[in-house]
């Protein structure tokens, strides 16, 4: 006769339930990923770039004079008249580049907790990994450019640090705010930044995108490097043109 006869196993006739994880959405899902992740980064990071070089563009016009660059920022004011009110349009691609650039700082500060949690102890190497620079780059230029958009809309838009602004006209406020040394130190030095970030993250967008093959990749670093390039050197026109007089 057993010795356990009579007695019931405790965990005999019981229904053991399990509660399942809830599911995400595939917009979460694609967020959580680091692929997602780094594809949000290239898009939003394509969509302001294209509004980078349209805006050197339209700043060029600062060598057509006054009228012209004036003409221009009224222009802007009146897109999509009379189906959109004045400025409507103006508003509606302020609020798309602000939300792109939020959507591209929280992917790359994830992105870089992330990569640090993978990593919790450093490499011991006496020369630093290849990518080093390219990635404190990119980490450290973000930061800047970040800050720099905010000084940049203070001064231009809202007219708190140039001491001569003159509302509705930007032509005299580009001239008097590059008259000032240190506006131009301030200005050059984020443009260095940018040229950098774009040069470090043209490649990495398009590596992300799948646009890079083996056969192209050399193509896309040069397409990459040139844009750097022209974008930050064609910025850099104006307040240089403004400090040695060619421009008043």
């Amino acid at each position: 006769m057993s010795l356990t006869s009579g007695r019931r196993a405790p965990n005999v006739g019981r229904v053991v339930t399990t509660l399942a994880p809830p599911r995400r959405s595939a917009v979460r899902r694609f967020w959580a990923s680091t692929i997602g992740k780094k594809a949000v980064m290239a898009v939003t990071g394509a969509l302001l770039l294209a509004f980078v070089v349209a805006h050197m563009a339209g700043n060029l016009k600062t060598f057509l004079g006054a009228g012209d660059l004036n003409h221009y920022a009224h222009w802007l004011r009146t897109i999509g008249e009379p189906v959109l009110r004045r400025e409507w349009f103006l508003w509606l691609q302020r609020a798309v580049l602000l939300a792109a650039l939020v959507l591209h700082v929280i992917a790359a500060v994830q992105l870089a907790r992330r990569d640090l949690r993978a990593r919790p102890v450093r490499y011991v190497h006496r020369q630093p990994p290849r990518g080093t620079f390219a990635v404190r780059t990119m980490r450290w230029g973000g930061a800047t450019l970040a800050l720099f958009v905010v000084w940049h809309i203070l001064d231009f838009t809202v007219g708190a640090v140039n001491r001569d602004f003159v509302p509705g006209d930007p032509y005299h406020n580009l001239v008097a705010d590059f008259q000032v040394w240190w506006v131009n130190v301030i200005y050059l030095v984020a443009l260095a930044m940018l040229g950098l970030h774009i040069h470090h993250g043209f490649a990495s967008a398009a590596r992300t995108l799948g646009v890079t093959r083996p056969r192209r990749e050399r193509a896309i670093r040069i397409i990459g490097s040139t844009t750097a390039v022209v974008v930050a050197g064609g910025y850099a026109l104006v307040p240089v043109a403004i400090m040695t007089g060619l421009v008043h």
